[in-house]
């Protein structure tokens, strides 16, 4: 077990990319033992023979699509009609615009990447400081993991045989519940800085319809994944790939912003996103297999019942000390190696697997959020030439208010178990 600490803190402090901390750990220890080393490579292989990971895949190829086809205008354009004239209007549509395309993009790093390429330059322009244009796009992204379909949520279904339809109506609520804290967080500095509404005056019932009518095509995605899955038409994997089909017809027929020749392009992007995503999944199932060998599951389970057998303090700490880890390690490894391992914890302390799941995923993308390791900080700040420490200073209170929605999360699992209880 030193050797393995060693190899992974060694290969973190020299900032190898975390596949490969992972990897590389994994293959020094199977190494001790040459007639075990071919076990990482039948590892990791059928780490990926699962049908429901064509689901990955599938929603990459989703996300890209709505994000090229024009939806995102159009998506913009109704959420403007909504909030544009509130206090920080350009803040509050980038935030309720992230809403809508995170129900269809699922990955925080799609999301924040659109927001900071199209709203960030128009709010510079309006006279938002850079760094609170790169934290919106940021902070606004954190809800596309959390409202369906998510791929954080799809991953930790597969890892844990958890229902991922029960997941994906899970998050539903706790997804609007970042939307509003976030709001409201924009709403007190937008007044206290003077960042004036984006509109005059609210929009007319006309207005908000006609541009309700013109993002229809792309609303419409969300509640097909929900009533499909709840009816049972189709299975995750099946809406993947039908949410794939009808995003890039959606594009290329409706609102025309792809052309058949796009179609290399994006699938060429979706193709390098799939596999930054799997080969962490499969490293980390080697990783995850050590920790097993080493019955570290078994420790941490002991040692944490120690402190305490409520269910809430336990989960407080599990919740805290992830929240640290995401400081350090990227959020699809810590989700990839903890889920299946701590779970046992939960499970034994009587904690709802989709509470537990929507938890950890929320907890992980706010660690994605944040320096030195934080993903979707260095994916924005290298679209809007941010500087990490500008970024810092201005991200704290939005920060703040995904935490509080954690916790609050955490202390009331009825946010996260009423819809998929009263719907299943």
């Amino acid at each position: 077990m030193t050797l393995i600490a060693i190899v992974f803190l060694l290969l973190l402090v020299l900032g190898t990319p975390i596949a490969f901390v992972l990897l590389g750990t994994s293959v020094a220890y199977f190494a001790v033992n040459p007639m075990m080393a071919s076990i990482v490579a039948q590892r990791m292989s059928s780490a990926l023979e699962s049908f429901p990971l064509l689901a990955v895949p599938f929603f990459v190829v989703a996300g890209a699509a709505m994000a090229r086809g024009g939806i995102a205008e159009r998506l913009y354009g109704f959420a403007n009609a909504l909030v544009g004239h509130w206090w920080g209007g350009l803040a509050q549509v980038a935030v309720m615009n992230s809403l809508f395309l995170g129900a269809m993009s699922g990955s925080s790093n799609a999301d924040a990447a659109i927001d900071a390429r199209t709203i960030a330059p128009i709010m510079r322009d309006k006279g938002y400081s850079n760094g609170f244009a790169s934290v919106i796009s940021a902070a606004s992204g954190a809800i596309a993991p959390i409202m369906p379909p998510s791929i954080g949520l799809i991953i930790y279904g597969l890892l844990t045989n958890t229902s991922i339809g029960r997941l994906f109506l899970g998050g539903v609520v706790p997804a609007f519940l970042i939307t509003g804290a976030l709001l409201v967080t924009v709403r007190l500095i937008a007044k206290r800085r003077g960042y004036r509404p984006e509109r005059e005056k609210r929009a007319s019932a006309t207005e908000v319809l006609g541009r309700g009518r013109a993002a229809l095509w792309a609303l419409a995605m969300p509640v097909m994944l929900i009533f499909g899955l709840r009816t049972g038409w189709f299975t995750p994997t099946e809406l993947g790939a039908i949410a794939a089909i009808y995003a890039f017809a959606v594009g290329l027929v409706i609102y025309r912003g792809i052309g058949l020749g796009d179609t290399y392009g994006l699938l060429r992007e979706s193709a390098h996103t799939t596999a930054s995503v799997l080969f962490i999944v499969a490293s980390a199932s080697v990783f995850s297999m050590i920790l097993a060998l080493e019955q570290i599951p078994q420790q941490i389970v002991g040692a944490l019942l120690v402190i305490s057998d409520n269910p809430h303090v336990v989960l407080l700490i599990i919740m805290l000390g992830l929240l640290a880890l995401g400081t350090v390690l990227e959020g699809l490894a810590l989700l990839v190696i903890l889920a299946p391992l701590l779970l046992e914890v939960t499970s034994l302390l009587g904690i709802d697997p989709v509470h537990f799941g929507v938890l950890l995923v929320l907890n992980t993308t706010i660690g994605s959020l944040t320096p030195p390791v934080g993903t979707v900080l260095y994916t924005v700040c290298a679209i809007t030439r941010c500087s990490v420490e500008e970024y810092t200073r201005e991200a704290l209170p939005f920060l703040a208010a995904l935490v509080a929605v954690l916790l609050l999360l955490a202390v009331f699992p009825p946010l996260v178990t009423a819809l998929p209880n009263l719907l299943f």
